[in-house]
């Protein structure tokens, strides 16, 4: 006999899988985008760049936390790195360890990667427990479906991050039981077409931890992942991919630098750049914002050298959105 708290979510999966029988889902996996044409690098165009301790706001909720972090900037246009316009020009992680809170992977999720008319996850949040990470909402296909997906991570050899479920709740009961009893799973359910950057595989999701950030547009290949505290720290490339670039000023503990090729912003360029940006008030991490540099530099300062060959900006912190 059926306990009468399971008929509800029966029914529910009853309903689901009815509609699946009747019109089946097409091909989950979202089309692949036009490769981005990255100019040839030259001297001019291609800027080194390292960073430390340094809270990278991507968008109002979201930042970055890069603890460390080795590559390249250069332009998708070609000419000077414009700051100016943020989809002009591409970041590339030769090693790196990036960290994203709960609270960061939430704004993602709900304004970025599923923040489209009829995704299939809505009302979205995210936190840390242990070794996992746990995600709360709504999953929608024909009804709306609260859910609580608890999952270990993992990277593929391809650079994907995998979420993996070890404990599913539907309407309160054992989702995984409830799927098997009607032969479906999150892949057959989820038609992730339109999301940025996620793809599902049977019941794991596979995020593309490049493809799922507003831009500026990053490249690098994750090879581990963890957990620790609320953040979730992704590892890019190696240590030994990226010999350390080391900034003029080695007493501050939290800064970007950026050595050579050429940077424009707003109406300054900078020729053969030698340029560190640390935080006019050091309170740990540094906070730096693109989207609002510009406040920050106009309440900071600079220094320059003799030579004006060698600068730093001393930003002030401004209202950044958390």
């Amino acid at each position: 006999m059926i306990p009468v708290k399971a008929v509800a979510p029966l029914v529910a999966l009853a309903a689901v899988a009815v509609a699946f029988s009747q019109a089946p889902l097409t091909d989950s996996r979202p089309t692949v985008p036009a490769s981005i044409q990255i100019p040839d690098d030259k001297s001019d165009t291609v800027t080194k760049t390292s960073m430390r301790s340094v809270n990278f706001w991507i968008m109002p909720g979201a930042a970055l936390r890069i603890r460390t972090m080795r590559g390249s900037m250069r332009s998708l246009r070609g000419g000077p790195v414009l700051f100016d316009d943020k989809t002009a020009f591409l970041i590339h992680l030769s090693y790196a360890e990036i960290g994203l809170n709960g609270n960061d992977i939430t704004t993602l999720m709900n304004h970025h990667i599923f923040a489209y008319p009829g995704a299939p996850l809505k009302k979205l949040k995210v936190h840390t427990a242990g070794s996992r990470l746990v995600q709360t909402g709504i999953m929608h296909k024909i009804i709306d479906l609260p859910f609580e997906i608890t999952a270990d991570l993992s990277v593929t050899p391809e650079g994907l991050i995998r979420l993996h479920p070890v404990r599913t709740r539907i309407l309160g009961v054992d989702g995984a039981a409830l799927m098997r009893a009607f032969n479906l799973s999150l892949e057959k359910i989820l038609d992730l077409r339109k999301a940025v950057g996620v793809t599902v595989k049977g019941n794991d999701l596979l995020l593309d931890p490049t493809k799922i950030l507003p831009p500026p547009a990053i490249e690098g290949h994750a090879t581990a992942i963890r957990i620790e505290g609320d953040e979730l720290v992704q590892t890019f490339g190696s240590p030994a991919d990226a010999p350390e670039l080391v900034p003029p000023d080695t007493s501050e503990q939290a800064y970007m630098y950026y050595k050579g090729g050429t940077l424009h912003f707003g109406k300054l360029v900078m020729l053969d750049a030698d340029m560190q940006i640390v935080d006019r008030q050091p309170t740990g991490f540094f906070n730096f914002d693109l989207d609002r540099y510009k406040e920050q530099l106009v309440a900071g300062d600079w220094k320059c050298t003799c030579s004006a060959s060698r600068s730093s900006a001393h930003p002030s912190p401004v209202a950044i959105g958390r």
